[in-house]
Order: structure tokens, then C-alpha cells, then sequence
């Protein structure tokens, strides 16, 4: 790589969690900051420098027209986009809200409601503009990112999880949930990349990496059904982090 990577770091809807894992890689960020400047990072520096950019990191979901018009600039900007995290690849926790009704939500929340500009869905910013390459996660994997930042400088074409969490169990020698202890767990269809961290305590997967390749939802609705859960119960499973990619919603659509 000749010169240093030039990044910009931008925040949409969403509440920093990606940003501060970033900023959480303390023991590496020295020896990175030889090959790569932070040129646009408002978290870090008060003093951002223009575009264009090698490599732009987009955290959360797009809900205003302003964020619309912020990531068609950045986009414009930059060699390469990434969205970092559940809310900029699939619409994050907060696209619960697009299964209901917002405006009605505004009533109840804000004593004006009529102040509040905002989209009617909160949507991923793939639905707006190219995006390269996708990290997800609640919050991304400090370790992922990583990786990925050392392969930029290397000047290799990024390469990113499309398994699912099952082969990290595996991996792990992790055994596995649903079979061990009947919690339902989302593994099987979500994208690996965390290290199976839920699983590793003994928990589900809650899908925050959002869904993996060549995946079966409906398949494993089924398994839930047969395991006791209502459908009920099955539409609040998928009805989490990442609730509004298509593979997730075609449960909820089935089952709600």
C-alpha cells in the first residue's frame, strides 16, 4: 500500500456501540495509526478533513432524509463503503418500530409530536446506496474489525463471514443448545463472525450478525414448533436485531 489508508468514520441513527468498539482496540490502534489516518471521525477529531476517502465506516440506520443525503455524499466520496454493525446492515433494534405504526409511537412519546421529522421505517443503508462489504454484529466484533482493517492495508480484497454461528460452535467445541438444552438459538441461519459469544455462555443466538448465506428461517421455525414454542413465541425470536433483513422477515411474515 502506498501512503497511509485514508478513513473516514461516519454515525446515523444508532447509539455508538460500533464507534466505541473501534476505539475499544487500544493495543493495536498505535501500531495502525502507521498505515492508516482517521481523516473523518467526529468521535476522535474535531477537525475533519474533506474527502475522498480509501475506506468509509457507516454505523446505523438511515431513518431522516438528512442521513440519505449524508451517506449519497459519502458514497460519492469514498472507493469503499462499509456498513459496521446490525443497524447499518439490516436496521438494527430499532427497526422494531417498522412492524407498528410510528406516528402512533410519536404521539405517545413526545409531547410534540408534529417536531419530530423522521422517516416512516428504519432501513439499512444498502437500501439507498452501494455498499461494499458488511460487518454486523451488536456491537460489530472488535476482533472482526480488526481483520479487516489489517487486510485493507495489506491491500487484499477484505474477506467476510458467510457461514453461520454453527460452525464457530463447532469450532469452539461449544455443544450445541438446542440440542443440549432445548433454548432456541438462532445460529443455524446467522451470519458467524461474533465467536459465537452468546452460545459460549450458554445462551441463544439472538442474529445480530444478521443472516448467513444459503440459509433455510423456515426450516428452523419448524424445529421451534416442534420444540414446544408457540407462534407467538417464534415471531419474537425473529423479531429482534435484525428483524427487517428478508430472510428473517419471511418467518414473521409466516408466523405473525
Amino acid at each position: 500500500m502506498k501512503g497511509r489508508l485514508r478513513i473516514a468514520v461516519i454515525k446515523l441513527t444508532s447509539c455508538s456501540g460500533c464507534l466505541i468498539q473501534l476505539l475499544n482496540m487500544e493495543d493495536e490502534l498505535p501500531e495502525l495509526m502507521k498505515f492508516v489516518e482517521f481523516a473523518y471521525f467526529l468521535e476522535v477529531n474535531s477537525e475533519p478533513k474533506s474527502g475522498p476517502y480509501d475506506v468509509t465506516f457507516i454505523e446505523g440506520s438511515v431513518t431522516t432524509e438528512e442521513e440519505v443525503e449524508l451517506i449519497k455524499k459519502f458514497r460519492s466520496w469514498s472507493k469503499v463503503i462499509v456498513a459496521l454493525g446490525a443497524c447499518s446492515t439490516t436496521g438494527g433494534i430499532q427497526a422494531l418500530r417498522n412492524w407498528s405504526n410510528v406516528e402512533e409511537f410519536k404521539r405517545y412519546v413526545y409531547p410534540r409530536p408534529e417536531w419530530i421529522n423522521t422517516l416512516d421505517k428504519s432501513r439499512p443503508i444498502s437500501d439507498f446506496i452501494k455498499v461494499d462489504y458488511e460487518l454486523g454484529g451488536c456491537p460489530v466484533s472488535r476482533d472482526l474489525l480488526s481483520y479487516f482493517i489489517k487486510q485493507l492495508i495489506k491491500g487484499k480484497k477484505p474477506v467476510t463471514p458467510t457461514e453461520s454461528v454453527c460452525n464457530e460452535c463447532k469450532r469452539k467445541g461449544i455443544q450445541c443448545v438446542i440440542v443440549s438444552k432445548g433454548i432456541p438459538c438462532l445460529g443455524p441461519i446467522t451470519r458467524a463472525g461474533c465467536g459465537a459469544l452468546c452460545p459460549s455462555f450458554g445462551r441463544g443466538c439472538y442474529g445480530c450478525q444478521g443472516p448467513a448465506r444459503g440459509i433455510n428461517p423456515l426450516a428452523l421455525a419448524k424445529r421451534f414448533e416442534e420444540m414446544g414454542l408457540s407462534k407467538e413465541d417464534i415471531v419474537l425470536i425473529f423479531k429482534g436485531i435484525s428483524s427487517w433483513s428478508k430472510e428473517f422477515k419471511e418467518v414473521i411474515k409466516r408466523y405473525e
